[in-house]
């Protein structure tokens, strides 16, 4: 039986994803066969793309940084899953693809009640919002943030999780997109056309607790600098950086090295760089604690994930160009076996 993957045929632009076909692959003794149901693409799924997200494979691949799907077949040592089980999985690379083997330990059960489009939504987006607000950041009630790219999947979500945490919540988007981040419980900040550290030191007088960077570049400077005494900035990206492959590689490791020297000035200020990747590989445990608890407040609709498209797997090429010109507010859904 053959099944579709989309896969990396070269480092480029959209135009390298391809879709190709194979044999259904079978499940070693410790792995589950899942059909996949959804994936997603993210601007994680685009430097994975370039060839510069850290930990890429060798050409040719198959990205994909989450996936929820149904237990098709399993190994001949698993023994806490059954067939026909929903679970969820955050694979990193290989999720676009009608059919993945994972070790057992990789899945996490969805509960019968949530949606699973709604489900892929958290192992990337809402599992690094929840991390970075309370792994990291360590937050408390009462304190202020700056959320940078409010009306993306990650900024809808540290909005939501923010706002449970009793956090007064600032956020910087695009104008169009105002509305939106206002429904998330955001006061939204034009950055096209409003700086915004006067913006925030004209609504606080005396800054923010915490800042959440996905954007990087000079974004990186000036967020520290309207931090309070003890703040802490979380940097998790560098979506703000030029087009080229080159340009993105070289603000990145820029970036990087900012932060460093950002911690040497004694002024008990935090610089941070969060990798969700990284998170998993050095605490498992946070893994699966977090993802079933994002689980257990989407099951109680304490969350609500923004499905802004859902696109058939084999349009993932004209996924990732939208998500590059961060053409829509939420999260991008790539629909399979449908």
């Amino acid at each position: 039986m053959k099944y579709k993957q989309v896969v990396i045929t070269r480092h480029g632009s959209s135009e390298v994803l391809q879709v190709t076909e194979d044999e259904i692959p079978e499940p070693k003794s410790n792995e589950v066969r899942v059909k996949v149901l959804a994936t997603s693409a993210a601007f994680t799924d685009v430097l994975v793309r370039e060839g510069i997200y850290p930990g890429t494979p060798k050409v040719p691949f198959s990205p994909g940084y989450d996936i929820v799907g149904i237990v098709d077949k399993l190994g001949a040592e698993v023994s806490n899953l059954e067939l026909g089980k929903i679970v969820v999985a955050m694979t990193i690379f290989g999720g676009y693809t009608e059919f993945i083997c994972l070790p057992e330990t990789e899945l996490i059960p969805v509960p019968s009640e949530v949606n699973p489009v709604e489900a892929v939504c958290l192992p990337l987006s809402y599992l690094t919002a929840y991390q970075m607000l309370h792994r990291i950041a360590k937050v408390q009630s009462g304190e202020r943030i700056l959320v940078h790219g409010a009306g993306g999947a990650v900024g809808m979500a540290l909005s939501q999780l923010g706002k449970l945490a009793e956090l007064q919540i600032y956020g910087t988007a695009s104008q169009g997109k105002h509305e939106f981040v206002s429904s998330l419980g955001a006061i939204p900040i034009d950055y096209k056309n409003e700086d915004f550290v006067s913006k925030i030191r004209e609504l606080t007088s005396d800054g923010v607790d915490v800042v959440f960077d996905g954007v990087g570049g000079n974004y990186i400077p000036r967020s520290y600098k309207i931090l309070r005494p003890k703040g802490r900035l979380v940097n998790y990206g560098f979506s703000g950086v030029l087009k080229s492959k080159n340009a993105r590689l070289i603000k990145l490791v820029f970036g990087l090295g900012l932060l460093s020297i950002l911690n040497l000035i004694p002024d008990e200020k935090e610089a941070i760089f969060y990798s969700v990747a990284d998170a998993k590989k050095k605490h498992p445990d946070w893994f699966r604690e977090d993802l079933t608890q994002l689980l257990q407040l989407l099951k109680n609709q304490q969350i609500q994930p923004k499905i802004a498209a859902i696109m058939p797997l084999l349009e993932a090429s004209r996924a990732h160009e939208l998500v590059e010109n961060s053409a829509v507010s939420g999260k991008i859904i790539l629909a399979c076996n449908t």
